[in-house]
């Protein structure tokens, strides 16, 4: 969706800050995820070419969203010319009533959680709803969300195109629900929202370890969501979350290279979001509904009370590992769990554990750098130095690919 190629330029951010929200409205108002879509990609190649000459609107998400709705005009009445359906004929004259707004004062609703809910909605495979809210939501790329799910960018985009005919051939309604419904689409939901951070926290792509607009996205979306429905996995999520971007800043150095987590200067970390997250996670622990949410920021504020790498109750963390593993059972929670066990029992045994999942995470980068560590740690050099060669060639992130090439060349 990004239509500029310079990370300074200006357009390049306000498409970026601006683009999901104009688009979440736009949903909203045409009923059709490729329409919007398509509209919006044109309104933003217009903006492109006005704005490099005008300059930029006072409010350029007031800007995108008059221009797309009249791109999304003009498109419907080239589709009712060759149809002339009714519904097409109804949506056209509301968007026409509804489009006298000045470009510049406009005010533009937040309508992103009502467009999580509709991405969330049941009729919709578990998925389809994570894969297309980071779309609209975040707009990540197809690939990008492909290697959340550990599936080809080709096999997801063909989840997407039918996420969004399903939609519409159901007609779900663009709503947040009441009642029983809201607990019913809450796991998904939130699953949604971590998503959008773990791609902020760990990039799956480009010169940084992290992106920080997707990490304060997400934890944007989740004070929302806690605000509206204060439950206590919502609370857990937007706890974990907040532990977790404490230590963004520190998991690079001043030439942006990737620094893991024992090797940080915890001076760097953020003790004003440890303090919050603290504070909101003993609050949800205290209605004693525990979830997955919540174990995974009790694991977080364990590492973040740490006072350093060594300090860190690895004991406490392998059994919270283990408690989560009841809950939910993957083999990611394993890998997990094996790196504290690491920490607690020995290299070997962990790596006997992750030896046990290795067949189901083969695509799966993070397990293949893990192996390489414990190999490494068990005096394997052979078998590590395959291994890292796997993880780096597996990894789109340049900072994390020279990390690893660092403690390979030191292997070798």
């Amino acid at each position: 969706m990004n239509q500029a190629t310079s990370a300074e330029d200006p357009l390049a951010r306000i498409f970026r800050e601006e683009a999901a929200g104009v688009l979440s409205v736009l949903i909203g108002q045409v009923r059709d995820f490729e329409l919007a879509e398509d509209a919006l990609q044109d309104a933003l190649a217009e903006a492109v070419v006005i704005w490099r000459r005008d300059g930029p609107p006072r409010s350029g998400a007031a800007w995108l969203l008059t221009a797309a709705r009249r791109r999304a005009i003009d498109r419907l009445r080239r589709a009712t010319v060759i149809r002339k359906e009714a519904s097409q004929l109804e949506l056209l004259a509301q968007l026409e009533l509804g489009g006298r707004e000045t470009e510049e004062n406009q005010p533009i609703p937040d309508e992103r959680l009502r467009l999580i809910f509709t991405c969330c909605h049941p009729a919709l495979a578990q998925d389809a709803r994570v894969a297309l809210t980071l779309r609209t939501l975040c707009g990540l790329s197809t690939g990008e969300i492909g290697r959340a799910f550990l599936v080809s960018e080709a096999t997801m985009s063909r989840r997407l195109v039918r996420a969004k005919n399903k939609i519409r051939a159901a007609a779900i309604p663009y709503e947040v629900p009441e009642g029983s419904e809201v607990t019913e689409r809450l796991a998904s939901v939130l699953d949604v929202i971590y998503l959008i951070f773990n791609e902020g926290f760990s990039a799956t792509k480009g010169a940084s370890p992290t992106r920080a607009s997707l990490c304060l996205e997400a934890i944007r979306l989740s004070r929302v969501l806690y605000q509206l429905m204060p439950h206590p996995e919502a609370g857990g999520l937007l706890a974990m979350m907040l532990l977790h971007d404490a230590r963004r800043d520190a998991r690079t150095d001043a030439d942006g290279a990737y620094v893991p987590i024992a090797e940080q200067d915890r001076s760097r970390w953020n003790g004003e979001l440890i303090d919050q997250g603290t504070k909101l996670l003993l609050h949800c622990l205290g209605q004693h509904r525990p979830g997955p949410f919540q174990i995974q920021a009790a694991i977080s504020a364990l590492h973040a009370e740490a006072p350093s790498a060594s300090a860190t109750d690895w004991k406490q963390i392998a059994a919270l590992y283990a408690a989560l593993f009841e809950i939910t059972p993957t083999a990611v929670v394993t890998l997990n769990r094996a790196v504290a066990i690491s920490n607690v029992e020995t290299p070997a045994a962990a790596l006997a554990l992750v030896d046990t999942v290795s067949d189901e995470l083969d695509g799966y980068q993070p397990l293949h750098a893990a192996r390489a560590d414990l190999l490494s740690r068990c005096g394997r050099n052979t078998d590590a130095a395959a291994a890292f060669r796997r993880a780096i060639s597996m990894s789109g992130n340049a900072s994390e690919r020279n990390f690893l090439q660092r403690k390979l060349d030191q292997l070798t």
